[in-house]
């Protein structure tokens, strides 16, 4: 299973120096790679965990992590899909997968909030067939010399978008999910399956399941469908509901509790530590623990 960590990009510790500095040193400790998430507002009246409160762009905090990087992966878990045409986010993918040289994984979900619908104009349903049509979209633009689609929701007449990604075939591409219909759906039709910061391990091993059954079904090898599990630490403070919590050695063996439920990439998110990613932390506080956890989880330690 691969180890890789959520990027800075929620509460007191996604600034520039903190983005930067937290990407080139989990470089340097050997994770695979950096994570990120979309939220785009907080409707008057919301009272959201404080990982949803202050948050930076993704796929703008990966470019920028980017700049200082060479190697490491770089993931969003998720883009909303309905809020952007496929289109634009195909551009927008193109244009990070070349400026990094062939290293973003591309997660997309359908969305929650009804205020972030409103906001985008947007409408997720049918979620089923709108989620198989964009990804139909991107994948003639990353792979096709000439693009054309005409489906029910989009449409693109014949056209190149070049240049053309540096991944042959273009970004992975990643579904979010927990719905029985989501989970086939990742198997039969995307890259892989990304988990929601809800999930427990019970619910990692059944989508699991249900995941590589379906990849199978369509004829494809289940085992080759990628798992991406975001891991919620709670570093010092044990809880048996949570896997990842307690001390360096309680949080690896929840960790290999999630590679043996047929996990293939776990990232430690610290943004869902109120103590880093709340806005209401203290900045150097939020910083130096930061930092203890990415050091003493690394898969080089």
């Amino acid at each position: 299973m691969l180890i890789s960590c959520g990027c800075p990009v929620s509460g007191v510790w996604a600034d520039p120096m903190s983005l930067t500095g937290f990407a080139m040193r989990a470089e340097e400790l050997g994770y695979h790679g950096l994570w990120t998430f979309q939220r785009l507002l907080v409707a008057e009246g919301q009272n959201p965990e404080p990982v949803y409160r202050s948050v930076l762009d993704p796929m703008l905090a990966l470019t920028y992590a980017a700049a200082r990087t060479t190697g490491i992966r770089l993931g969003v878990a998720v883009i909303n899909l309905p809020y952007v045409s496929p289109s634009y986010l195909a551009k927008q993918a193109t244009t990070l997968d070349v400026l990094s040289g062939g290293r973003l994984d591309l997660g997309l979900g359908t969305g929650w909030s009804p205020a972030e619908f409103a906001a985008t104009n947007s409408d997720p349903r049918p979620r089923g067939r709108r989620t198989e049509e964009y990804l139909a979209v991107l994948r003639t633009l990353f792979r096709d010399e000439v693009a054309a689609f005409d489906g029910e929701f989009y449409s693109v007449p014949p056209s190149t978008m070049a240049p053309p990604p540096v991944q042959p075939g273009g970004p992975p591409i990643l579904l979010g999910g927990s719905a029985d219909a989501a989970l086939r759906r990742a198997g039969r039709i995307a890259d892989g399956w990304v988990s929601a910061s809800s999930a427990t391990l019970p619910d990692i091993a059944r989508g699991v399941r249900i995941v590589r059954r379906a990849a199978e079904e369509a004829g494809r090898d289940p085992d080759a469908v990628r798992i991406i599990v975001r891991g919620v630490v709670r570093a010092g403070l044990r809880d048996s509901a949570v896997p990842l919590s307690g001390t360096w050695d309680q949080i690896r063996e929840g960790a290999r509790l999630y590679a043996e439920a047929g996990v293939t990439e776990l990232f430690y998110d610290l943004n869902w530590d109120p103590f880093i990613g709340s806005p209401d932390a203290d900045p150097r506080a939020a910083g130096e623990r930061a930092q203890q956890i990415l050091t003493a989880l690394a898969p080089r330690g």
